[in-house]
């Protein structure tokens, strides 16, 4: 019993290194808001919108691998990663806080011949820019690619929205669309900040989040991660909704990098803030 004991210690300890607790992130990568994983040692991100128009690839430790620098366009507002089984990585250019935006991009980069190509889209629901308050649900910060097509997740507003993301679909090849939701779902008090899909297709998670100033003056942010399952093809939003709490900060943070690492796991990050560095979780989702 005791050689039996002194033999499986090893096998432990070589699972968790393969999957590390947590990944500290480059100095550059002080605002990540995309994360796609490639493989067990090459991880993609990037920064949100006002940073340079980089991919990043790192290593599980957090080590720069590989740089990727788009000179000939700007990173407006990028908030989301995902990428296709033929070496198409899609960046998200959709970020719409204000409601106001009329270039949205989703630019579609082949790393094996270096072309950069987009997609170019707007919704059929939006009349005006901005819409009046209550109506100002068509920011994005979600999406993922599965089974020849782009799936995005709008964000809705904390402070005056209603809490409803709508789901998209846009052909995963470049073009200018109008597109109208397919589907939708309010979620009680939380608006979704990242999105992605299990390798074997059957789990799709997001991250979701809050906040507020208790007694106006101590910030607070509560982060969630919904993971649907037993869906019917494309209707994700339809499918068994599980609500998890996400991995803990000291200081309030929110979670808007976010992939699955194999289909039990998902690796979340989060942008520096104060004295804070940026780094990403591990968290277990089956």
């Amino acid at each position: 019993m005791v050689f039996f004991g002194m033999f499986i210690i090893p096998v432990g300890l070589s699972a968790q290194k393969d999957k590390p607790k947590k990944i500290r992130l480059p100095e550059v990568l002080n605002e990540v808001s995309g994360l796609w994983v490639a493989s067990r040692d090459s991880l993609w991100w990037h920064n949100d919108g006002g940073h340079t128009p980089t991919l990043y690839c790192t290593d599980k430790t957090g080590k720069i691998l590989d740089e990727v620098d788009f000179k000939f366009i700007k990173n407006i507002d990028w908030e989301d990663l995902t990428a296709d089984d033929q070496g198409h990585i899609y960046i998200g250019d959709f970020g719409n806080n204000l409601n106001r935006r009329k270039n949205l991009k989703i630019y579609i980069y082949e790393s094996t011949t270096g072309n950069l190509d987009s997609i170019q889209f707007q919704y059929e629901e939006q009349a005006a820019f901005p819409p009046a308050q209550a109506a100002q649900g068509f920011d994005m910060e979600a999406f993922f690619y599965h089974r020849d097509s782009l799936h995005l997740f709008s964000k809705n507003r904390v402070k005056y929205g209603n809490y409803k993301t709508r789901h998209y679909v846009l052909p995963a090849k470049p073009g200018v669309y109008t597109i109208r939701a397919v589907d939708s779902l309010f979620i009680k008090r939380k608006v979704i900040t990242g999105a992605c899909i299990s390798p074997d297709g059957k789990t799709v998670a997001m991250t979701a989040y809050n906040y507020g100033r208790f007694l106006g003056i101590f910030p607070w942010v509560k982060n969630k991660v919904f993971l649907f399952s037993e869906f019917e093809g494309n209707r994700f939003l339809r499918g068994r909704l599980r609500r998890r709490k996400a991995p803990g900060f000291i200081f309030p943070k929110q979670y808007e990098a976010v992939d699955f690492w194999d289909d039990q796991t998902l690796y979340l990050a989060t942008e520096r803030i104060f004295f804070f560095k940026q780094k990403a979780k591990r968290m277990r989702v089956r």
